[in-house]
């Protein structure tokens, strides 16, 4: 899992040790103590034998990094770098592109572009591996230094070169390093629709998103036909934020569980009374990389009946990491429970299928490029809820929109066919004049004037 690819993360202050002196607790202590002598055993002998010289504090990261390897993909000891990335994502800024990636193969693997960085406007595309930087080959370099290489000084340029599935030949493009700035809500809107492009869950996202649906009302003069909730490509972050965006548009009603090891061990939380929407209809749009956090958001509009999911089949993160602070720059990021959406489901592996699908026709290699699943990792939690979705009726024809290409969509002013498929099924409710206003057909004569300004 990418290693600044945020996970929904409750935050511990502290830990209590409680002393048990059962005599099963004894029993266990042995057996303890007796791997932790071969432990010790393996450590002496590395530290005694191996060609080079190694310190102590590469073999603990090292011992700690494995030990947590093989719980699940997103336990982790981030100190360092991961350490900086956490408290970014989480509230800060930085130099750079905008990527969010993970090592693969040897090489960098695109999870996701930022909107709005030079990754995104460099067209740089989920599932594109990253080969070269500034003409230096990445394969088998640590994660890390790649990282380290994308991010600089603003207005400091970086060349990347990128092999796409599909093409036959490498991509390069060069960026501008911009500072990455972490606006969470984005607000937009089409004709009469109010559109909110949520990018991450982290510090004040639900304030962010109750301001924004405050604007979108002043700059209509009036309230939206509806709500469109642009969930694709969050990869997710804090709990707390993602109840507070459900709780945004629910009254009542349970908006996720958390269940720990023991069967006791359930927390449930709750929507307060008072929808900001004010039971205005609202679609929530998914795709494979919403994730984690963004799928509680869906789970729980989607399964309080409240928004129709709409898009793409979602990561499949059900998982919950507890931060655990252990020094100023150090801290233990430990799954520590499974998390439920109201009905009793379980996102694990399965993710949050779309009550209707559509699929990405803006993006024109979007059927060849690979998707990147939580199952598709390794020593991912196993979901113990199994669900039969041959029960589930599916309606199998398909809108004759699907059929139209990317350059046929974009002839009619579409670059974002999934967003205005949502935006277009909110605004039949105002009538054809209100599906007509959520598209401005670009002028003939322009278009042939500049072709060029078209095409970039």
């Amino acid at each position: 899992m990418p290693r600044n690819l945020l996970q929904a993360t409750a935050i511990v202050g502290a830990l209590a040790l409680i002393p048990l002196g059962t005599s099963a607790m004894a029993q266990v202590d042995t057996d303890t103590y007796r791997e932790l002598d071969k432990f010790m055993d393996v450590y002496n002998r590395v530290k005694a034998d191996y060609v080079d010289k190694v310190d102590d504090k590469t073999l603990v990261k090292g011992a700690i990094d494995g030990m947590l390897a093989a719980l699940d993909p997103h336990s982790s000891y981030e100190t360092g770098l991961d350490y900086q990335n956490l408290q970014i994502l989480n509230n800060g800024n930085y130099g750079g592109l905008g990527l969010t990636v993970t090592a693969d193969s040897g090489l960098i693997k695109v999870i996701a572009p930022q909107e709005d960085t030079p990754a995104d406007k460099a067209g740089i595309k989920a599932g594109d591996y990253i080969t070269r930087i500034d003409g230096k080959s990445v394969y088998d370099e640590p994660l890390d230094d790649s990282i380290q290489q994308m991010r600089g000084k603003p207005g400091t340029k970086v060349t990347l070169e990128l092999l796409r599935p599909g093409k036959d030949k490498p991509i390069d493009v060069t960026l501008t390093r911009e500072i990455i700035e972490q606006k969470p809500v984005k607000w937009s809107v089409m004709g009469d629709v109010g559109v909110l492009n949520i990018n991450t869950f982290s510090d004040h996202t639900g304030d962010d998103t109750r301001a924004a649906m405050v604007s979108i009302q002043k700059a209509l003069g009036h309230q939206p036909l509806g709500y469109v909730i642009d969930l694709r490509d969050n990869g997710g972050g804090l709990l707390t934020e993602a109840i507070s965006v459900s709780d945004t548009f629910l009254n009542h009603g349970e908006i996720v569980s958390q269940r720990g090891r023991e069967k006791t061990d359930i927390e449930r939380y709750y929507a307060k009374p008072g929808d900001d929407a004010h039971g205005l209809p609202v679609i929530v749009l998914t795709n494979a990389g919403t994730a984690s956090a963004s799928e509680i958001v869906a789970g729980a509009l989607q399964d309080q009946h409240r928004a129709i999911v709409m898009g793409e089949r979602t990561f499949g993160k059900g998982s919950v990491q507890t931060l655990i602070q252990l020094s100023p720059d150090t801290a233990l990021r430990l799954t520590t429970a499974r998390y439920f959406t109201p009905s009793g489901r379980s996102v694990q592996e399965g993710g949050i299928n779309p009550d209707v699908v559509v699929p990405d026709l803006s993006d024109p290699d979007y059927k060849d490029r690979p998707v990147f699943r939580e199952d598709d990792l390794r020593q991912h939690l196993i979901n113990e809820l199994k669900a039969d979705d041959a029960a589930i009726e599916q309606d199998d024809k398909d809108d004759p929109m699907f059929s139209e290409t990317a350059d046929q969509l974009k002839k009619q002013g579409i670059d974002d066919f999934q967003l205005y498929y949502a935006a277009k099924t909110i605004a039949r409710l105002g009538g054809p004049a209100q599906v007509a206003a959520l598209i401005k057909k670009p002028a003939p004569d322009a278009a042939a004037k500049k072709p060029a300004d078209k095409a970039n």
